[in-house]
């Protein structure tokens, strides 16, 4: 099936890997969670929080499709071998999705924006791990 998906692309003139295209907007979005809490915080402006807020939520939706899409070129194109960086990028993975989802439900519970910040600083961390892991794997 993931044969067909890729064969189909393929006749439509696309050859490439799906999951690069598409990692760049939870990535985007977790740089401006960070970015616009900071500048909550250090301006006071709460309408900064709430853009952070909103940017936690799209990354969250958006991770989906990027960890899907990075499943289907790692069957794809690796044939679905195990690697130590395949294993890193997996648990960051789950663990940035888990700690985007726990971002959004503390700040409905009305966390304050210092300690959110935290979580979204370990967001920012696992963004990076996955981005070079991801590198390694490609480039490395």
């Amino acid at each position: 099936m993931i044969e067909r998906l890729y064969s189909l692309l393929e006749t439509l003139g696309f050859s490439h890997p799906l999951h690069p295209m598409l990692t760049h907007i939870p990535m985007g979005m977790i740089i401006g969670m960070v970015t616009f809490s900071l500048l909550g915080i250090v301006w006071k402006k709460p309408n900064f929080s709430q853009t952070a807020y909103h940017c936690s939520i799209f990354a969250l939706l958006a991770v989906i499709p990027v960890i899907s899409a990075g499943i289907l070129d790692w069957q794809q194109f690796q044939e679905g071998e195990w690697s130590g960086l395949i294993v890193a990028k997996m648990v960051l993975g789950g663990t940035l999705t888990a700690l985007l989802a726990t971002s959004v439900i503390l700040k409905k519970k009305g966390v304050p924006t210092k300690k959110l910040l935290l979580i979204y600083l370990l967001c920012l961390a696992c963004a990076g791990g996955l981005g070079y892991s991801g590198g390694e794997l490609v480039y490395g």
